[in-house]
C-alpha cells in the first residue's frame, strides 16, 4: 500500500504536464502518480502517460477513459487510488519539492501513529502569469499550526479565505465512505471535491508550508472570467447539487456549519456576479431562478443567505445596483490574485 495516491487528471496536456509529473517524483516509491488521459485525442498527452508508466513502474501509472470531464477523471483517480490518502493535482499545476517532502513527512507519521487524520491542509501559491508578486492562500487566522485538531478547534476563516482542492490532502477512504463522485462534463467540480466530505472529517492537521503551486493565466483555463461566464449554467448546477448534499442548518457541530454556510454563501453570490457581469437578461433571470429554487429548498437557509451582507448586495435592485457587487468582486480579485 502506499502512502500518498496523486491523480492528475489530463485532457490536451502535452505541453505542461512533465512539469507537473516531474515535480511528483521526488516523493518516491511511497507515491503513486496517478495519470489519468481523459480522451486526449488532439495531442499526444496518452503517449507521455504511458511513456511514464514505463519509466517509473511502480511509482506512476497511466489511466484511459473516455472523455468525461475533470470530475470524471478525478473519480477515475480514486477508483485506483491504493494509497491511506489522497490528493488532487492539476496538469498546469506542479508542487514544490521541500513542502512535499514535509507533507509525507507529517502523513507518515500518522500513518505509523496511533492517531487518524482525516484532512490535511496546506498552503497554495498563485502562480499567476506575468505577476511578479505571489500571493500565498495561507490558514494561519483559520487553523492552529502543527497539531491533530477538529472543527471544535478551529479559529476564524476570513473572508475569501476556503479550504479548496490546492490545499487540501483527504484520507482515501473516508472520501470512499462518503460516497464522493463528481458530476461528468461539468467544470467548477473541485468545490463539490472538498465541500462534500466536511461532515466525515473529524481530525485535521495545518502544515503551513507553501506545497500546491497553482497556475493561473491561460486564456481558455476554466478560472478565466469570461470562460467562467460562458459556462454559467455549469456554475449553477454545481451549486445546486452543493445546496442538496446537507441541510447545513441542522448540523449540529457550530464551526463547521458556520463554515459551510459561509461556503454555499460564496457560491450563490459568484454565481450571482457571474450573472450581474454578463450583462444578459437569460443569466439574471437564471441567478433568480438559483435564489428562488433555494427559497423552496430551504427556506432558513435562504433567509440567511439572501439577507447577509453579500446576499443582499448581489440581490440590489436596478443599475445602480449592479454596480455594488461588481465593485466588491474587482476588489476581491486584486486582494486575493485570481483570475
Amino acid at each position: 500500500m502506499k502512502l500518498l495516491s496523486v491523480a492528475i487528471p489530463c485532457y490536451n496536456s502535452e505541453s505542461y504536464m512533465r512539469h507537473c509529473i516531474d515535480s511528483l517524483l521526488p516523493g518516491g516509491e511511497e507515491v503513486e502518480i496517478l495519470i489519468v488521459d481523459d480522451g486526449s485525442a488532439k495531442d499526444s498527452t496518452a503517449e507521455i502517460a504511458d511513456e511514464y508508466e514505463r519509466n517509473y513502474p511502480g511509482i506512476c501509472k497511466a489511466i484511459h477513459q473516455e472523455n468525461g470531464g475533470h470530475g470524471e477523471a478525478v473519480n477515475a483517480g480514486l477508483r485506483n487510488a491504493t494509497g491511506i490518502y489522497f490528493k488532487v493535482v492539476d496538469s498546469d499545476d506542479w508542487v514544490d519539492e521541500s513542502a512535499y517532502m514535509e507533507i509525507l513527512n507529517t502523513l507518515r507519521r500518522f500513518v505509523f501513529g496511533e492517531k487518524t487524520l482525516d484532512m490535511l491542509v496546506s498552503n497554495f501559491v498563485y502562480e499567476k502569469q506575468g505577476s511578479k508578486r505571489k500571493k500565498v492562500m495561507n490558514y494561519r487566522t483559520a487553523l492552529p499550526e502543527n497539531e491533530l485538531i477538529d472543527w471544535d478547534d478551529v479559529k476564524v476563516f476570513v473572508l475569501g479565505q476556503y479550504i479548496l482542492m490546492h490545499s487540501v490532502i483527504y484520507r482515501t477512504e473516508l472520501l470512499k465512505q462518503c460516497g464522493l463522485e463528481l458530476p461528468k462534463h461539468t467544470f467548477y467540480v473541485d468545490n463539490i471535491f472538498v465541500y462534500q466530505p466536511l461532515p466525515h472529517v473529524k481530525t485535521m492537521y495545518y502544515l503551513n508550508v507553501n506545497f500546491y503551486r497553482y497556475f493561473i493565466g491561460r486564456d481558455d483555463q476554466s478560472v478565466n472570467e469570461q470562460v467562467m461566464i460562458g459556462r454559467i449554467d455549469q456554475q449553477i448546477r454545481v451549486t445546486k447539487l452543493m445546496l442538496s448534499y446537507y441541510d447545513v442548518t441542522k448540523i449540529k457541530q457550530r464551526k463547521l456549519r458556520r463554515y459551510m454556510v459561509r461556503y454555499l454563501e460564496i457560491m450563490m453570490v459568484i454565481t450571482s456576479i457571474l450573472a450581474i457581469k454578463s450583462g444578459t437578461e437569460e443569466n439574471m433571470e437564471k441567478k433568480e431562478d438559483l435564489w428562488q429554487s433555494l427559497r423552496k429548498q430551504n427556506l432558513k437557509l435562504y433567509l440567511r443567505l439572501r439577507y447577509g451582507f453579500l446576499g443582499q448586495g448581489v440581490n440590489l435592485p436596478g443599475k445602480g445596483g449592479m454596480k455594488f457587487p461588481i465593485a466588491i468582486y474587482k476588489m476581491t480579485q486584486k486582494f486575493f490574485g485570481f483570475n
